[in-house]
């Protein structure tokens, strides 16, 4: 009876390592802050061989306590190990708590917390060959500066005023005829008075002659 007692105590112990070896535990997390490119990123891993469904939050952290909640996401370990990311802008030298919650087994933090590196992430700018400038951009060749033509002066580009003479010029397109009725009946009217001028010239030579018979 001793032996059966012994023995089954040993099997008992064997039994409870055993299953304490294959039960989830806080030790199979861990994380890390990294970049990806220009973007923080907070990385937990979960190796837990049995795959028992975990939740993982993830604290930012300010003079001891919890500042800002960044995230919580449900992952499944593996023995290779499963990944999940937190998209977080961290800054350098930040301080963010990790909690982990897997069934019965595992509710606590991974210890310690995790410190984010010394430099932030930078963003990759990529090298931009130099542009080729093109045809309109390449300087044009000089263009010369035509002289101006001298302005012309005063006496040139007024018409000198013309001296006044006895004839005033025609206002208005009019002329003096215009003016006190004169109308093309003019030369008929002057042909009239040579006659009558050539008539009275005729009588009065007559007369003359008369005057000369009489008084011989």
């Amino acid at each position: 009876m001793r032996i059966l007692g012994v023995a089954s105590a040993s099997a008992a112990l064997t039994l409870g390592l055993a299953g304490n070896a294959l039960a989830c535990n806080i030790s199979e997390f861990s994380a890390v802050a990294k970049c990806d490119g220009a973007k923080g990123v907070i990385s937990v891993t979960d190796k837990d061989p049995t795959g028992v469904a975990a939740t993982v939050t993830v604290f930012l952290e300010s003079k001891g306590a919890d500042e800002k909640l960044v995230g919580t996401q449900e992952v499944k370990g593996s023995r290779e190990g499963v990944t999940i990311d937190f998209s977080e802008d961290w800054k350098p030298n930040a301080e963010y708590r990790i909690h982990v919650k897997a069934g019965k087994q595992v509710d606590e933090d991974i210890k310690p917390n995790l410190v984010t590196p010394s430099e932030g992430c930078k963003s990759e700018e990529p090298s931009t060959p130099p542009a080729t400038p093109s045809p309109s951009d390449e300087p044009s060749s000089p263009v010369t500066a035509k002289p101006e033509s001298p302005a012309p002066s005063e006496s040139e580009s007024t018409p000198a005023a013309s001296v006044g003479g006895s004839t005033p010029s025609p206002a208005g397109g009019d002329s003096n005829l215009a003016e006190t009725g004169s109308s093309s009946n003019t030369g008929a009217i002057a042909g009239i008075a040579a006659a009558l001028v050539a008539a009275g010239a005729g009588v009065m030579f007559a007369l003359r002659r008369r005057g000369a018979t009489n008084s011989h």
